[in-house]
């Protein structure tokens, strides 16, 4: 007796998130390195594209999304994406074993509170219609209702990048990974254009020929880039542990918005789903409030300040200095301690 369809879509999305959790601790270690020895991601630099372990990472993510994206063909959404939450948790584990980053007791719950959330959000998501070719996906992108999300998107994105990001973009997690989840809204739906064309031409209707599906290639490029862009940042200055499931729970959020509004597909919701998914996402805020709340703080004593320690003993702190964040390179700078006799 073969496999079922589902059980390779299950496990495909198994090791997809396997993949892509791991992938977010290789390049934050990768990120780490790099910021020692030039300017870090998190303030503009780019000498993490010559660290090895950021592009072991990056390959790792990439063979995740792959497994992810080949999962959609044998299973429903409604099974894989859920299981997308188990990179957080991968991610988590491995973040508390390799870097040495601890949720609170509270962290952990808001952690539970997002993946349960989104999971309902999905379950209970309007079903997607599967299009029959790249023309079909063009016109359905073109509707006045997807082309106002596609705007309101590009503005929040800009607003984000040109005035909140140099404000707070060091401060507010939010900030970078809003940045990746409304790109990654728009990347979605050029990637299902894509994986359309593909599927059509192995079948032997070219799709090669129709300049929508150059156009949807362009676009996946341009918003995979910048969400890439992004994340690093994202990485490079807040906790792994908090960056994953917020940017699961916001893409995911984003992901299933547009998709009802170009398929137009929630117009044939009954009251229990609309409820179901009104309670999701109300879980879902309530966990990521928990989430940022609890993150721990980093303190650290200003560079070149000194201070008077118990018993007459002097504590002199010296600071590399990294963009403004001197725990980003803590384990680089040194404490002289003086002890006077009395």
């Amino acid at each position: 007796m073969g496999v079922s369809d589902n059980t390779k879509g299950f496990i495909l999305a198994l090791v997809s998130s396997a993949f892509i959790g791991s992938s977010f601790i290789l390049k934050k270690k990768g990120l780490k390195r790099a910021g020692k020895s030039g300017i870090r991601a998190g303030v503009g630099g780019y000498t993490y594209l010559l660290e090895p372990l950021w592009w072991i990472g990056m390959i790792t993510m990439l063979l995740g999304e792959v497994a992810n994206f080949v999962a959609y063909v044998f299973a429903p959404a409604a099974l894989v994406t859920p299981l997308g939450a188990l990179s957080i948790i991968v991610s988590a584990v491995l973040a508390h074993l390799m870097l040495k980053e601890r949720l609170q007791t509270m962290g952990i719950l808001g952690c539970i509170s997002c993946i349960v959330g989104s999971v309902i959000i999905v379950i209970h998501a309007p079903q997607e219609q599967s299009p029959s070719s790249v023309e079909e996906i063009w016109k359905l992108a073109t509707q006045p209702a997807f082309l106002a999300y596609a705007a309101a998107t590009l503005f929040v994105v800009l607003a984000l990048v040109l005035y909140f990001e140099p404000l707070y973009g060091q401060t507010n997690i939010l900030i970078y990974l809003g940045i990746c989840s409304l790109m990654g809204s728009l990347t979605v739906v050029s990637v299902k254009a894509i994986g359309v064309a593909i599927r059509l031409t192995l079948e032997g209707i070219s799709q090669v020929t129709y300049y929508q599906t150059w156009l949807f290639v362009t676009i996946a490029l341009v918003c995979v880039i910048s969400q890439l862009n992004y994340l690093n940042k994202a990485l490079d200055t807040f906790n792994t542990a908090i960056v994953s499931p917020i940017y699961y729970v916001m893409f995911t959020t984003l992901t299933i918005v547009a998709s009802a509004i170009m398929f137009k597909d929630w117009s044939g919701q009954d009251i229990n789903s609309i409820a179901s998914e009104l309670c999701g996402f109300i879980t879902v805020i309530s966990g990521t409030i928990l989430l940022h709340t609890t993150k721990e703080p980093d303190v650290s004593p200003p560079t070149g300040l000194y201070y008077t320690m118990p018993k007459g003993s002097i504590s002199w702190y010296i600071g590399r200095g990294s963009g403004g964040d001197p725990m980003k390179n803590i384990d680089d700078d040194h404490f002289i301690i003086l002890q006077s006799s009395d």
